[in-house]
């Protein structure tokens, strides 16, 4: 099962991607080995994650996700 996420990071922006275990993700993510973008905006918490069957499926909702602005995945985020 693959997974999309919201992470919030420490400067308030909010970073999405996929993975297939969430957990070791967000430590990868936190030690500054997850991705680059992460590197220097250190992650704080999973603000939200769905599941999906097929790595297709979850990187067509992330890419969905990611042309969103903030206000609409935070309340996303919310509604988990």
């Amino acid at each position: 099962m693959w997974r999309v996420y919201l992470l919030l990071c420490k400067d308030t922006c909010i970073y999405t991607g996929i993975t297939t275990d969430l957990k070791k993700r967000f430590v990868a993510h936190a030690a500054g080995k997850g991705g680059r973008y992460t590197r220097s905006h250190k992650p704080v918490k999973i603000l939200y994650s769905e599941t999906h069957r097929t790595k297709s499926k979850a990187l067509k909702r992330e890419a969905e996700i990611k042309k969103w602005k903030r206000g609409k995945k935070l309340a996303l985020a919310k509604n988990k």
